[in-house]
């Protein structure tokens, strides 16, 4: 237990009550998938919810069933209620960080802005901030300031109803060839006289995230890693800089129950590799040496020399291009490079080009050096 991350639970209930009701096709807050959410990342030793509870009945009873201790802010006349729900509530929290050393994470429940100052004031005490919202209802703000954040409604045991639910949402992540294949789709159907229906989603369901864009952001989060420390990358430590690079990251968006599984998939496809780590469970991660990398090399020196003919310079600009046109699915950032220039010169390190700077071009220029 001397290892537990201590938790703290802060809930704008109005923001959230209004927001599920609002946006969730009318559902009622549930606390119990949250409650599960945050059972996996420590043990939460304090539980305050802020309303005025005359207008959540129903509601406080759920709360009380969950030990959450209620913080009454009633109506006043001719007074702001949400604006002293929301000063409560962050006194309280900041207090609490003073007071209570060993609370070591605050979980700041509510999509409103206005709770970024608190969010970044706890961060300076040395606390891990984790906050929560419903997605259409959290202000674009708010999670960017967060350690990390959970939209509600993608907390496994939240049932979004149909109708003005998730259907109508766009991925984070999108993928590029999805709306070319839907078109694809459509333009066969016409051709063949039928009408184009789009394809029934279940309900609550969502797109996938696209794997390849995740691939090359582990894969240049791998790089950064490697380069800015000279210990190993293990798995824990890259999924807490994924988490820095975007606070909302969930393996489970990919459809990936565990963040094993998806380095596991990520191993199989060769755009990292994993080894034993110093902890049971917590893996080594690193880009392989070998393999794509030298394979991608080649292609380079390949292209290069083709464009050359009979010795002359090529141009890094439109270089990527003619690669791409040797091998469509060729991309640097796959392989960990955060731009092709990078790839070029780790290209010359190796001695497979030369590469140097003309002035009189106003571009690199690649040569493929002299057999010795």
């Amino acid at each position: 237990m001397d290892h537990e991350d201590r938790i703290a639970l802060f809930l704008d209930y109005e923001n959230l009550a209004l927001g599920a009701r609002e946006h969730l096709g009318g559902m009622v807050f549930d606390l119990r998938p949250l409650a599960d959410a945050l059972a996996e990342r420590g043990r939460v030793v304090v539980r305050r919810a802020y309303a005025d509870w005359s207008y959540f009945d129903e509601d406080r009873r759920m709360l009380t069933r969950s030990h959450v201790e209620l913080i009454e802010m009633p109506q006043r006349m001719g007074a702001s209620r949400k604006n002293a729900a929301d000063i409560k509530m962050a006194v309280d929290a900041v207090e609490l960080a003073f007071e209570r050393a060993y609370v070591s994470t605050f979980v700041i429940c509510t999509g409103d802005s206005d709770f970024t100052p608190l969010v970044h004031k706890l961060r300076e005490l040395n606390k891990r901030v984790i906050g929560v919202g419903v997605e259409k209802s959290t202000s674009a703000l708010l999670p960017p300031a967060c350690d990390e954040f959970l939209y509600y409604d993608r907390l496994e045991g939240v049932d979004v109803p149909p109708a003005r639910s998730r259907r109508g949402r766009p991925a984070r992540l999108p993928s590029p060839e999805a709306g070319q294949v839907e078109q694809a789709g459509q333009v066969e159907a016409a051709e063949a006289g039928e009408a184009a229906e789009p394809e029934a989603q279940p309900v609550g369901a969502e797109p996938a995230r696209d794997v390849d864009t995740l691939s090359v952001l582990v894969a240049q989060t791998v790089a950064g890693l490697q380069g800015s420390s000279s210990g190993e990358v293990t798995a824990s430590t890259l999924k807490r800089t994924l988490l820095r690079k975007d606070p909302t990251f969930s393996e489970s968006d990919y459809g990936f129950r565990t963040f094993g599984e998806l380095l596991r998939h990520l191993a199989g496809r060769t755009v990292i590799e994993l080894a034993e780590g110093p902890a049971k469970g917590d893996p080594e991660v690193s880009l392989p040496e070998h393999g794509d990398r030298e394979v991608a090399f080649g292609l380079l020196r390949s292209v290069v020399a083709d464009l050359a003919g009979g010795g002359g310079d090529v141009a890094l600009s439109g270089l990527k291009n003619q690669l791409r046109r040797a091998r469509p699915d060729f991309s640097e950032k796959k392989l960990g490079y955060r731009s092709f220039l990078q790839f070029c010169k780790a290209a010359a390190t190796s001695g497979v080009v030369d590469l140097r700077w003309s002035a009189d071009a106003d571009d690199y220029l690649l040569t493929v050096p002299a057999a010795s």
